[in-house]
């Protein structure tokens, strides 16, 4: 059966002013500030805003998205949130709330998906198909915000590992019948074995949020066993990138040896040049390294892909990978054909 093309019609990023620096997360961590630099690949990291609340990025990255396409809200047919669940109030539809924030257009309607870092790529996969399966459905957009550096204790020596996470917006605009910046093949991996090894403590069910919970720091994203993750999660993560990134090439009818860019989000830096390497990837030439605004969840993608064509890393005719893992475990990968 022939589908349709999808192409990436538009795309838009916010990024906060404000940001730590290495030498105060030193000061609240205790981790020295080389290593901080060199290890962690982090010399600083966006953080939010008075205004910047979550959904609230993703809406300007989204009319950023809009005035790149020269359209209207109402040009849209669907509009999926795949920013983070900790957003402005708890229990609210946070698409619902971004189209109320676009002008609540009534053409489009809204809803809300779930991957923790991985969202973003599934919320395209998502537009991609329907777009190819609903007549009805020909422009959709995908729209991310994410502030859990709020969820950060840099005190916690147990979660030092995400001490990266910033704060961002992200959009992207796809389009049916577009073969410019065309969406190939998108590939995912999950696995529960590591269901249990992150979340925040308390405010769920098991553990309701209460004075107790707020005194204990019981508010802040935690690791029980962070050895234990370590090793099982290390080397299980590196062949899991490898093998989501082969998949969707082979999706796409490509190869590594056809990646020109490969947009890799945030993570320490051996770990970001052992991927790229892996795949056949100069990690500095054909990739960005987000050292100066740390690991900004499920828009790593779309910052990439923006820093990246800025850069003049990425051009006409291009194959780019984007990539994504998310808390849980889940590890993402989807292949555009640029221009």
């Amino acid at each position: 059966m022939e589908f349709r093309p999808v192409g990436l019609e538009s795309w838009g990023i916010y990024l906060p002013k404000q940001k730590h620096t290495s030498d105060y997360i030193s000061q609240e961590t205790g981790i020295p500030k080389d290593i901080l630099e060199d290890k962690f690949g982090l010399k600083s990291k966006s953080v939010p805003g008075p205004d910047d609340h979550t959904v609230a990025m993703g809406a300007k990255a989204s009319f950023q998205a809009l005035e790149r396409a020269n359209i209207t809200a109402n040009d849209l047919d669907l509009i999926i949130w795949a920013g983070e669940v900790y957003a402005e109030r708890p229990m609210m539809t946070y698409g619902i709330k971004l189209q109320q924030l676009l002008g609540n257009p009534t053409k489009p309607w809204a809803f809300d998906i779930n991957q923790r870092c991985g969202t973003f790529l599934v919320g395209m996969l998502l537009a991609k198909s329907l777009i190819q399966t609903d007549s009805n459905i020909k422009r959709v957009l995908v729209a991310s915000g994410y502030r859990n550096s709020d969820l950060i204790n840099y005190k916690n020596q147990n979660s030092r590992f995400m001490i990266s996470l910033a704060a961002s917006g992200a959009a992207a605009i796809l389009k049916g019948d577009y073969k410019k910046n065309e969406i190939l093949g998108i590939s995912a991996i999950s696995d529960g074995r590591f269901a249990d090894d992150v979340y925040v403590p308390a405010g769920g069910t098991i553990k309701p949020i209460s004075k107790e919970a707020i005194d204990k720091d019981l508010i802040y994203l935690d690791v029980p066993d962070p050895e234990g993750l370590k090793e099982r999660l290390d080397k299980f993560s590196m062949n899991a990138f490898v093998k989501v990134i082969d998949v969707a090439l082979q999706q796409s009818g490509y190869t590594r040896e056809d990646i020109d860019y490969l947009a890799l989000l945030h993570m320490k830096r051996s770990a970001f040049e052992y991927v790229a390497k892996a795949v056949g990837i100069d990690p500095y030439k054909q990739a960005t390294y987000f050292e100066e605004i740390g690991h900004n969840g499920q828009n790593d993608g779309i910052i990439s892909l923006e820093f990246g064509l800025k850069s003049g890393k990425i051009k006409n005719g291009d194959i780019i990978v984007l990539t994504a893992a998310g808390i849980g475990w889940a590890w993402n990968a989807g292949v555009i054909k640029w221009g």
